[in-house]
């Protein structure tokens, strides 16, 4: 951990925890306070796993899950999730029943819902690159229906809208604390088994207005030597930015100026604040579920 610049968001006295051990792919955690639990995905053990908080155990979620990915809350306290295996965003609801966001554009497949995330407005927005048809290890290997990969958003009436920007593959994504600004990061360095840095490995950063319309999108931060995957914001703004290859969470500022790093012993997928206040900071990592304390707070 680069201390010297994390000394306000993170102590020297605070060390990384290994909470759990076993998962092949672990990704997508998310905060679920009324249950106390972080619940993440195993995508290549197409599965989903919960860690409780109070008692420290932890089950199957959902096995099997259709190769789930993504997960967050929306305002209500409803899990919504990123399956990969069929291709689709869908919604847990409170009676158990599964109301599905968005499985297709133009009455075409998505190509693998991959992070999502829920604005100020309660509009659902979402990635969709391609990991999830690339093989079939993180879902069922398939030809593109889309003309690229994209980014989505899904109103209160569910008219899905693509938005007008390029990626070579969006991944991971995180809105400010005020909603006006959305951060998404393209991972387009990376395919199964390769990593090419003439590729895209960096993040975008979107100002919205009120209607949550587009005003202006550019390059937030460029990922050195490595490639963004999930990410999350603390109460201030910070972006945490998980980077799988350099198997670090880079750190920055809202102004994008960079503030340190935390080292991760694996490859680093994704990470939520959740806990206590949500001071704690839960990690994905390979085969790992990871916690460190700090001294900030997640929405």
């Amino acid at each position: 951990m680069n201390n010297k610049n994390l000394k306000n968001l993170i102590s020297v006295d605070f060390k990384l925890e290994k909470l759990y051990s076993g998962t092949i792919w672990a990704e997508g955690p998310v905060w679920l306070e009324s249950e106390r639990l972080i619940v993440w995905s195993d995508v290549k053990s197409n599965k989903m796993l919960s860690y409780n908080v109070d008692t420290l155990e932890v089950i199957d979620y959902r096995n099997p899950s259709d190769f789930n990915n993504g997960n967050c809350t929306d305002h209500e306290g409803r899990i919504i999730r990123c399956q990969h295996g069929l291709r689709r965003v869908i919604r847990e609801e409170k009676n158990g029943e599964i109301t599905v966001i968005a499985d297709n554009y133009n009455d075409k497949k998505l190509n693998s819902p991959n992070d999502v995330a829920v604005s100020k407005l309660g509009n659902i927005w979402f990635t969709d690159p391609p990991y999830g048809i690339l093989t079939n290890q993180e879902g069922h290997k398939s030809e593109s229906e889309q003309d690229g990969n994209n980014l989505f958003m899904v109103d209160k009436d569910f008219k899905i809208k693509k938005i007008n920007a390029k990626f070579d593959k969006p991944n991971g994504l995180a809105f400010s604390p005020n909603g006006k600004y959305l951060y998404v990061a393209d991972s387009g360095a990376a395919n199964p088994g390769n990593f090419d840095l003439s590729r895209p490995h960096n993040i975008q950063v979107f100002e919205l207005d009120d209607e949550e319309n587009i005003i202006s999108n550019k390059i937030f931060a460029e990922i050195n030597d490595g490639f963004p995957d999930g990410m999350t914001v603390d109460v201030n703004g910070n972006l945490f930015v998980c980077d799988p290859k350099g198997e670090k969470i880079h750190i920055f500022e809202s102004s994008s100026n960079y503030i340190g790093y935390i080292n991760i012993p694996e490859r680093v997928a994704n990470c939520t604040f959740g806990g206590e206040n949500k001071t704690d900071l839960y990690i994905t990592a390979s085969t790992s579920l990871f916690r460190i304390k700090t001294l900030t707070q997640g929405l």
